[in-house]
C-alpha cells in the first residue's frame, strides 16, 4: 500500500493546513494539499495527504473515509499514479 492518500469532496473553504490537522490523529503528516486551480486560485474540492507509514495511511482511510468535514462526507483512499496526460498542440 502506497502512504499517499487521495482526499475528495472536500468543501471550498478547506486549506491544506486545515487537512494536515485534520489528518495528524491518525499519525505523523509528512505532507497535506489541497488542489486549486492555477488561474483562479479557488480550491477544487480535493487534495492529497502523505502519511509517514503504511499503517497509519491505513488507520487514516478508516478514521476518515465517509466523515462528515464542513457538512460534506469525505472520500478518501489510496492515491492512484498520476497518467500521463495526452499532448495538445503547444501554443
Amino acid at each position: 500500500m502506497n502512504t499517499k492518500l487521495y482526499v475528495g469532496n472536500l468543501d471550498y473553504g478547506v486549506t491544506s493546513d486545515q487537512l494536515g490537522q485534520l489528518f495528524a490523529q491518525a499519525g505523523t503528516v509528512t505532507d497535506a494539499v489541497v488542489i486549486t486551480d492555477r488561474h483562479s486560485g479557488r480550491s477544487k474540492g480535493f487534495g492529497f495527504v502523505q502519511m509517514s507509514s503504511e499503517d497509519e495511511a491505513k488507520k487514516a482511510i478508516e478514521m476518515f473515509n465517509g466523515k462528515d468535514l464542513e457538512g460534506r462526507p469525505l472520500v478518501v483512499n489510496e492515491a492512484r499514479p498520476p497518467q500521463p496526460r495526452p499532448q495538445t498542440g503547444g501554443y
